[in-house]
């Protein structure tokens, strides 16, 4: 029995030390952005979001708030995507001439953070039926985009406020590894969203233009699904609890 115990508590401390690499990889993202190495650091935004969708079932797998109960999985999970999702994408864009010259471009870089320090501390940003409530600092998908659709400075500085004003609108999004509904098709489609990223990723700067247009499409369901279920939650709402 405590052979069996220990080994559980080993498997939960794997599984956070698996979370952890998103910081490693966040590190790397920072420097090779700095290097100018643009599609090195897709690859690493690639290499995280396949850690942040897979720890999660690990843990739930391996039942690490029980086996490991004095740590704070929950918490590590926040810090790293706060990296890999938000500051390694503004570092990123900042760097490599995607924002405005000079302190514009460090204010557009700086309100997303700001935002994103908000969404990642509100209690309630993971919904109790499993959605985002607000945006849910996508930052390093829309750097990607900035990139592979070659978007200027001015359209991104747009996007950039659009989307943080988007974190405090309460609508929900999607949570494609914890929403129930229409779960098989959700995790379906963000897989293939992966895969297409890699394909993109690998054929920069010339990517197959049937491809891009293929994951924007997976984007356009996103945004539509989310605001239909944002809809029809609110409307199933009774009047006492509006």
């Amino acid at each position: 029995m405590e052979t069996t115990a220990v080994t559980a508590r080993i498997a939960g401390w794997l599984v956070h030390a698996y979370t952890m690499t998103g910081s490693v990889l966040a590190l790397l993202m920072v420097h090779f952005s700095y290097q100018g190495e643009t599609r090195t650091v897709l690859w690493l935004f690639l290499a995280a979001m396949v850690v942040d969708g897979t720890d999660g079932f690990l843990a739930r797998h391996f039942q690490v708030k029980t086996v490991v109960p004095g740590f704070d999985g929950a918490l590590l999970d926040n810090i790293v995507d706060y990296l890999t999702y938000a500051f390694a994408p503004m570092v990123l864009l900042w760097a490599n001439g995607y924002l405005p010259g000079g302190v514009a471009g460090g204010v557009c870089a700086a309100v997303p953070l700001v935002a994103s320090c908000y969404q990642f501390c509100r209690t309630d940003a993971k919904t109790d039926d499993h959605f985002f409530l607000g945006f849910p600092s996508y930052w390093n998908v829309l750097a990607f985009y900035v990139i592979v659709l070659e978007l200027g400075p001015t359209t991104t500085a747009v996007l950039l406020g659009v989307f943080a004003v988007l974190v405090f609108v309460p609508i929900k999004y999607v949570y494609p590894s914890r929403t129930a509904t229409l779960w098989t098709l959700n995790m379906t489609l963000a897989t293939l969203w992966l895969g297409a990223f890699a394909v993109i990723t690998a054929q920069l700067p010339d990517p197959n233009g049937l491809v891009v247009g293929g994951s924007l499409l997976y984007l356009a369901y996103y945004t539509g699904v989310s605001f239909w279920l944002t809809a029809s939650s609110s409307r199933s709402m009774s009047p006492a609890e509006v």
